[in-house]
């Protein structure tokens, strides 16, 4: 059974990262994941927007996948269906991310437990957003 890591953890987590690359970032402000992504960016992350077709979001350049992005990342954040996440976290290993963090709904717990194992801190089915608010800012 797949459980997230304390809330300790999850601080550290979010104090050590600096670029956050985000899976499924949506160009429309009115998106959910366009509101965390912009939010990241004010509370002083570098946000990487993955997204095919797309140039550019919030000011940032996009990459059509995470094996394009030719610096490293601190955290995966994902925006994609629960279906996607095995092949997300195989691309996190190839990148050598050490993070990757399922947003609210995205839950794959067969992929986030071979993810943990293959040595990827994991976050599931949490707003990413909120535990920044809630952990980092109280």
């Amino acid at each position: 059974m797949f459980l997230n890591p304390k809330a300790s953890e999850i601080r550290e987590l979010l104090a050590r990262a600096r670029t956050i690359a985000v899976l499924g970032l949506s160009p429309r402000a009115d998106r959910p994941s366009h509101f965390v992504a912009r939010n990241l960016q004010r509370f002083g992350f570098r946000i990487v927007p993955v997204r095919p077709a797309v140039t550019e979001i919030l000011g940032e350049p996009a990459y059509a996948k995470l094996d394009d992005i030719p610096f490293p990342v601190d955290i995966v954040d994902v925006f994609r269906a629960p279906e996607h996440v095995p092949e997300i976290a195989e691309a996190c290993l190839r990148i050598k991310c050490p993070a990757i963090w399922l947003q609210e709904g995205v839950v794959n717990e067969a992929a986030a437990l071979r993810a943990r194992e293959a040595g990827l801190s994991v976050v599931m089915d949490r707003c990413i957003y909120k535990d920044y608010v809630d952990l980092m800012t109280a």
